[in-house]
């Protein structure tokens, strides 16, 4: 049904026009009920961790600030400088960088349809007969505008500022991810590294071993047996060698595609390094902060007010909808009259149109997006829970591997003392090759025991930051969006 607002005023009077709109707006329907996006009594009640936290844990005023770059605590340049440069370059990060961008331009897109629209024509025509020859001349503007009478626009801009939201936060999901990634497989590395050196440094004094009981075996002071068992440990820890060598090499593969760059690219890290171990001081938050700091949250959270705006959005496509437009155009036989008042003619027209039976199509789609809003209420709630879960088990792990790595230091500089012991008694004489070689395979076996729960420590904070939603901040999401907005590669 379409009525034209001068045949109203014809009938009603000047008034009628006005009164209807105003009538109109009386029957708008009252903002969508918003699903409560506060955590429920379960999760608010939670104000400390259960786990134990770290000696020197502390959270700063400065926590966010700490979280967003939090691989510095660890001190190792390499570290800092590939995983800066996985942020920069990883396709995963450009690719949600790509999708913000295009929420964003949604969102203005959006915006831009709540707004009048204004066009311009112009033509010429020349025409001739026999007899005559005639020109006509003509320029127009049309304006148009959607009243969003009803809030439908409205709610719509509204859900696609939301999407543009969830987009920055998801941008910062991914960042958080990677920069744990990249963490985890540098650590992994030099861990490699370090059991390799571990194990040459192992094969070299096996080696010396065989030489001395091949020197024994000749005065007649070691048996075969001896020269044997001295042969068999060195072929056996020689063959641990390669693996050891193909698993760092792979290692560093990993970290250069992980850095955007083929696997065969030069990273320009120091060849060898210690494993990174992170400085004592640890910020922590506490369970509130976490989840306003985690971006998987922050996405859920703008999911929720998007779908909530679509309620709305729905309920409001119900309702009638009222557009105004207007004409200004000029007609001339010829161009230097077109612009005299005797040639302009003007016009104003209006229009209300409302769907009289659909079905109930409509209150079918109000129904789908509250359903929809109820599941992101729900998804919401399950991202608390998950952030709350991921920092308890960090914590537990941390606490774990702290204290498993300090017996394991222990055992370790007791292996490597008794091995040194069992190799000069071997050389004096005092023992046989059997308990020089169990000392060596122990002495490797802590060593190796040791390496691998300093690297589990160093895992342990990074899965920790991770779990804190450290890696990213909204505003350096900001400044990087301006960025590309100018250069999208």
């Amino acid at each position: 049904m379409s009525l034209s607002i001068e045949s109203i005023v014809r009938r009603w009077g000047r008034w009628a026009a006005p009164a209807t709109v105003l009538g109109l707006l009386g029957c708008a329907s009252a903002p969508p009920a918003v699903p409560d996006a506060q955590p429920p009594a379960s999760v608010a009640a939670v104000v400390a961790w259960q786990a134990p936290l770290p000696p020197a844990a502390v959270a700063p005023p400065s926590q966010a600030s700490d979280l967003a770059a939090w691989w510095r605590v660890f001190g190792d340049e390499g570290l800092s400088q590939i995983i800066e440069r996985a942020l920069q370059a990883h396709t995963s990060v450009r690719a949600a960088q790509a999708a913000l961008v295009q929420a964003r331009a949604q969102r203005d897109l959006t915006a831009a349809a709540t707004l009048p629209g204004l066009r311009a024509a112009a033509s010429a025509q020349r025409g001739a007969t026999a007899q005559t020859t005639s020109s006509s001349f003509r320029a127009g503007l049309d304006a148009s505008w959607e009243v969003d009478v009803f809030g439908a626009r409205g709610h719509a801009l509204e859900a696609s500022e939301a999407d543009a939201r969830a987009s920055a936060a998801q941008l910062g999901q991914t960042r958080v991810t990677l920069a744990a990634e990249v963490a985890l497989t540098y650590l992994e590395w030099r861990a490699q590294q370090h059991r390799l050196q571990v194990a040459r440094d192992n094969l070299a004094a096996q080696e010396a071993a065989l030489q001395l009981t091949e020197w024994r075996a000749q005065a007649g002071l070691a048996s075969q047996l001896d020269r044997d068992q001295a042969r068999a440990a060195v072929a056996q820890t020689r063959s641990s060698v390669a693996p050891l060598e193909a698993a760092v090499a792979q290692s560093r593969q990993a970290l250069a595609v992980l850095a955007g760059l083929p696997p065969q690219a030069d990273l320009a890290l120091p060849p060898e390094g210690a494993v990174p171990v992170a400085a004592d001081t640890l910020a922590v938050a506490i369970p509130a902060d976490t989840l306003r700091q985690r971006p998987d949250v922050q996405a859920a959270e703008a999911r929720l007010q998007a779908a909530v705006a679509r309620v709305g959005q729905a309920r409001a496509a119900g309702w009638p909808s009222l557009s105004v437009g207007g004409s200004l155009d000029w007609r001339s036989p010829r161009l230097s009259d077109l612009f005299d008042p005797a040639s302009l003619s003007r016009a104003l027209l209006a229009s209300i149109s409302a769907s009289v039976f659909d079905g109930g199509a409509n209150q079918a789609q109000v129904r789908a997006q509250q359903a929809a809003a109820e599941q992101a209420r729900i998804a919401l709630e399950a991202a608390w829970l998950q952030a709350l879960q991921e920092v308890e088990s960090a914590l537990l792990s941390l606490h774990a591997s702290r204290q498993r790595l300090t017996h394991l230091q222990q055992a370790a500089e007791a292996a490597a003392s008794a091995e040194a012991l069992a190799r000069h008694r071997y050389a004096s004489g005092l023992i046989d090759y059997r308990a020089l070689l169990d000392a060596q395979r122990t002495r490797l076996s802590a060593e190796s025991e040791r390496v691998t729960a300093l690297a589990a420590w160093s895992t342990d904070h990074v899965r920790l930051y991770k779990a804190l939603g450290g890696g990213w901040r909204l505003d350096t999401l900001t400044t990087d969006l301006e960025a590309i907005a100018h250069d999208p590669r």
